[in-house]
């Protein structure tokens, strides 16, 4: 399987990045105990911050609306992910525990203030592309409806659009029957590549030593615009 960067989007950031981590042999189940109690208390320590600083004004989460808006999409009406989850916690309204793959994903999303989407590799057909969406692009989302991609960022197999920083498919979603995952980080531009390196080995090392199996990771770059795994 290749994933690959459209040159569209580089066009208009030369520093936008993708990264990558390539799951093998997990086992996805209900979250620990301990990961629970983490995220919980990780939610009521961000929700006593954000009373200080509103969602928008954090480093992460202001930096992906600019390159929302960089892309035509209007960060206002069509947020992204890790700002939404930000903005649920902001009002008290702490994300429950779902399985360990999710709540993990979630995790990253909330620490990094990056989006991030994790995708069961058996449901993906062929090769991966990260482009920008137009007026066809879209899916039947997580949210239980159809959701419009155009203007946003977004990824695709054979099948067409699977996921993105705004919301996910259904059709790729990880469930407990998941055995191999691509997990894909919506990189803030400004970080260097081995930051972004650094970022992605810490997030695969603890997401492996939850779910078990083993990861290997890479950055999409300007300098590194395919991989193949």
């Amino acid at each position: 399987m290749n994933i690959s960067l459209n040159d569209s989007l580089l066009t208009t950031n030369d520093q936008f990045k993708i990264g990558i981590i390539h799951y093998t042999k997990i086992v996805v189940s209900e979250s620990p105990q301990m990961i629970k109690g983490r995220t919980q208390l990780y939610q009521e320590n961000l929700y006593l911050e954000l009373q200080e600083t509103p969602v928008t004004e954090r480093p992460g989460i202001s930096e992906w609306r600019k390159v929302w808006k960089s892309f035509g999409a209007d960060p206002n009406r069509y947020r992204h992910s890790a700002e939404s989850l930000m903005r649920r916690i902001a009002k008290q309204n702490y994300l429950t525990p779902f399985h360990s793959a999710v709540d993990l994903n979630n995790f990253f999303s909330l620490q990094y203030e990056i989006p991030v989407g994790i995708y069961d590799v058996n449901k993906l057909q062929g090769d991966l592309e990260i482009a920008l969406g137009d007026e066809e692009t879209g899916y039947e989302g997580l949210n239980g409806r159809y959701n419009s991609l155009k203007n946003i960022v977004y990824s695709k197999d054979r099948e067409g659009a699977f996921g993105s920083p705004f919301v996910d498919s259904q059709r790729t979603a990880v469930t407990e029957n998941t055995v191999e995952a691509i997990q894909i980080f919506y990189l803030r531009p400004s970080l260097a590549e081995t930051e972004c390196e650094q970022l992605l080995h810490s997030a695969g090392n603890m997401f492996t030593q939850i779910n078990g199996g083993d990861f290997t990771a890479y950055v999409l770059s300007t300098n590194n615009r395919s991989i193949s795994i």
